[in-house]
């Protein structure tokens, strides 16, 4: 038996007892995927995974996603990212480094955002280095009846090069021509309906949402900070401490995510595999 135990009030649940690299039952599946729809987090304990038992349970929820950034893709195992601020002895990073230091929902700037992501600590240092989670549900909930008209049908251009802000080549590398052309620049609404629950969320993205369409520069700027801080607000945050071989599968279509840096000189170092979701409406 295993047990599913909530996190925080606002979104988060520990899964305890389960064994991920084993195949998992029909029923035990159906009860985890219906944990993840209520809970948007999951956090299941001590896992030993390997990169086959950790794609293999993952593809349990759709097909994978590769990344742009293709340099940090796992030898033979495309699926996986490895985000890493490691380094290796010719001195270049062994994964993304600096990943996700703003609020975002990953891949929000493809056609076909992500449906979630499972990230797996292999190496965590002893302190810092925690995630943060926000619940988009809650966020859309207590927005007053009168933002909810006004944002209402809105739409946004997402792009990845956006972050570019955020970064310094030194911290994040830059993208390359050819792959800055596998990510033009898409547009998706601000408030998205989930597929599975129906529930409408927030959906903007700190480091990827550059402009409302057809909104005057200084208006969309405004109101993109307003519902950005919003979101993040204490009673709509999880915040994860990592233990050693958990694995996290959080909603993409539904709650954003940050990464605080690790302490200077500690490692830090995980494999993510990404389900390919579906066009936001």
């Amino acid at each position: 038996m295993f047990e599913i135990n909530p996190l925080s009030e606002a979104l988060g649940a520990e899964v305890v007892g389960l064994d991920l690299a084993k195949p998992l039952g029909d029923d035990v599946f159906a009860t985890v995927h219906q944990a993840h729809l209520a809970h948007q987090v999951l956090v299941f304990r001590d896992q030993q995974l390997t990169p086959e038992q950790h794609i293999a349970f993952s593809k349990r929820f759709g097909a994978l996603s590769g990344h742009v950034f293709d340099q940090f893709l796992l030898p033979d195992y495309p699926e996986i990212l490895k985000v890493s601020n490691k380094k290796k002895e010719d001195g270049e990073f062994a994964g993304l480094p600096q990943a996700g230091r703003r609020w975002h929902s990953d891949l929000a700037y493809t056609a076909t955002p992500s449906l979630g992501s499972l990230l797996y600590a292999l190496e965590i240092p002893p302190e810092g280095g925690d995630t943060l989670f926000n619940n988009m549900y809650r966020a859309y909930e207590a927005l007053s009846d009168d933002t909810k008209s006004r944002i209402e049908g809105l739409k946004a251009e997402f792009l990845l090069g956006s972050g570019r802000k955020f970064y310094t080549d030194a911290e994040r590398p830059a993208l390359t021509a050819e792959q800055l052309a596998k990510v033009p620049p898409v547009h998706h609404p601000i408030v998205r309906t989930h597929p599975e629950t129906g529930r409408k969320a927030l959906y903007v993205s700190q480091a990827h949402t550059v402009r409302i369409l057809d909104m005057p520069e200084a208006e969309s700027e405004a109101l993109l900070a307003e519902l950005t801080e919003h979101s993040v607000q204490p009673e709509f945050v999880y915040r994860h401490k990592w233990r050693l071989h958990d694995l996290v599968f959080w909603d993409n279509r539904c709650c954003m995510h940050i990464a605080e840096p690790p302490p200077p000189a500690y490692g830090r170092h995980m494999h993510r595999t990404t389900v390919v979701g579906d066009r936001p409406y």
